[in-house]
C-alpha cells in the first residue's frame, strides 16, 4: 500500500469540500490527470485488447435518458476498433476494472492518496479507500448514459472532450425506490426517469480538467457534446458500503427464489444473519472466479438470465 511520500495533490476542490462534504454531498473537483498517457486513445485502445471480455461493455450512444435495458441498440464493432473510431463509431464504452493493469493502479492508488492526504490521512487505508477500482469511459460525441446508480463511491474524473453530469439525491425515494435501488445493483443499472424531476438534478458541466465526488448510490445520467469524450471513474468501497452490497445482492437472490425481503436497514439483526450466510457462500466459491466461463455461469445462477447482458454476441 502506498503511504505519504512525495505525492502532489492530484484531486483539489473549492471551499474545502473535501473537509465539509465528502464523502456525504457531490461536489465539484480540479484534477491533474487530463493529458496522461494511460488516460490517451492509443493507450487505452491497447487496454482494450488486454481485458477479459466481460470486463468490457459498450453499445451505441444514442439512448434515451430512460432506456429500456432489453432494448439497447448495439454497436457492431469489436472493442478495439471502438476505441480507434470513437469520433465517429456513435458508442459508448467502459473499461472496467482497470486496476487489473499494475500500470492504472498504480495511478488509481497515487491518485486518491493525494486525497488522503488533503483529508489528513497517512494512507488509503487509513483514510477508509479499500478495494480501490476504475472504470475508463469512453464516447462518441452526443453520446448519453441513461440514468442509474453505483454501488460504490467515485472521483468522477474527465480527461477529454465536454460533458454534463446530472445528478440527484439519494435519500429522495420519490426519485428512486427502495426496489428500484436493488434492481439496479443487481440487474441491470438503468432505472426510470421521470422528465418531472429534472429541475431537482444538480448539473456539472466538465471538460478536460474537471470533474465530480459521486457518492454511494447517487442517481446520475450523463451525457456528451460535440467531441468524443474520455473520463475515469475512480472507485472505492468502505466497509459499510461493502456490507449494504452483500444485502442488496442477497436479498435479491431470495426475492428471486419467492421471499420477499425488507430493505438492508429495516431489520438490522435478520441483516447480521444474512450477512454471515452469503459471505460464508461468496467465499467458497470464490476461486471459481478466475475462469472467465465460470464467472458467466455464476453471474447468471446469481442475477438471471440477463445477467450477462453486455456479453451478448461475444
Amino acid at each position: 500500500m502506498n503511504t505519504l511520500t512525495a505525492i502532489a495533490p492530484v484531486i483539489t476542490a473549492d471551499h474545502d469540500a473535501l473537509r465539509r462534504d465528502f464523502p456525504l454531498k457531490p461536489f465539484a473537483i480540479r484534477h491533474k490527470l487530463a493529458g496522461h498517457p494511460l488516460l490517451a486513445l492509443p493507450r487505452i485502445a491497447q487496454l482494450a485488447s488486454e481485458l477479459p471480455r466481460d470486463l468490457i461493455e459498450y453499445n451505441s450512444g444514442k439512448v434515451a435518458i430512460s432506456q429500456d435495458p432489453d432494448a439497447i441498440p448495439t454497436v457492431d464493432l469489436d472493442p478495439v476498433e471502438i476505441v480507434k473510431s470513437i469520433e465517429t463509431a456513435g458508442a459508448w464504452m467502459v473499461l472496467k476494472r482497470v486496476e487489473n493493469s499494475p500500470e492504472y493502479r498504480r495511478l488509481l492508488e497515487d491518485t486518491l492518496l493525494s486525497v488522503a492526504r488533503a483529508r489528513g490521512f497517512n494512507s488509503l487505508a487509513d483514510a477508509g479507500f479499500e478495494q480501490v477500482e476504475g472504470f475508463l469511459f469512453v464516447s462518441s460525441p452526443n453520446s448519453t448514459t441513461p440514468f442509474h446508480l453505483d454501488s460504490e463511491d467515485n472521483f468522477f474524473v474527465h480527461i477529454h472532450g465536454e460533458k454534463f453530469f446530472t445528478i440527484f439525491d439519494n435519500t429522495d425515494r420519490s426519485i428512486v425506490s427502495d426496489d428500484e435501488i436493488e434492481r439496479s445493483m443487481t440487474k441491470h443499472r438503468n432505472i426510470k426517469y421521470d422528465e418531472s424531476i429534472a429541475t431537482r438534478g444538480t448539473e456539472f458541466h466538465l471538460f478536460a480538467g474537471d470533474g465530480c465526488y459521486v457518492p454511494y448510490q447517487w442517481p446520475h445520467w450523463v451525457r456528451t457534446a460535440g467531441s468524443y469524450s474520455i473520463s475515469m471513474a475512480i472507485t472505492w468501497k468502505t466497509r459499510e458500503v461493502r456490507r449494504m452490497n452483500d444485502l442488496h445482492f442477497f436479498n435479491s437472490m431470495l426475492r428471486g427464489i419467492g421471499l420477499p425481503q425488507q430493505p438492508p436497514g429495516k431489520q438490522p439483526a435478520l441483516d447480521v444473519l444474512k450477512l454471515a450466510f452469503y459471505r460464508t457462500v461468496t467465499t467458497a466459491i470464490k476461486p471459481l472466479r478466475a475462469s472467465m466461463a465460470m464467472r458467466r455461469v455464476l453471474r447468471r445462477i446469481a442475477l438471471g438470465r440477463r445477467a450477462n447482458y453486455y456479453l451478448k454476441g461475444a
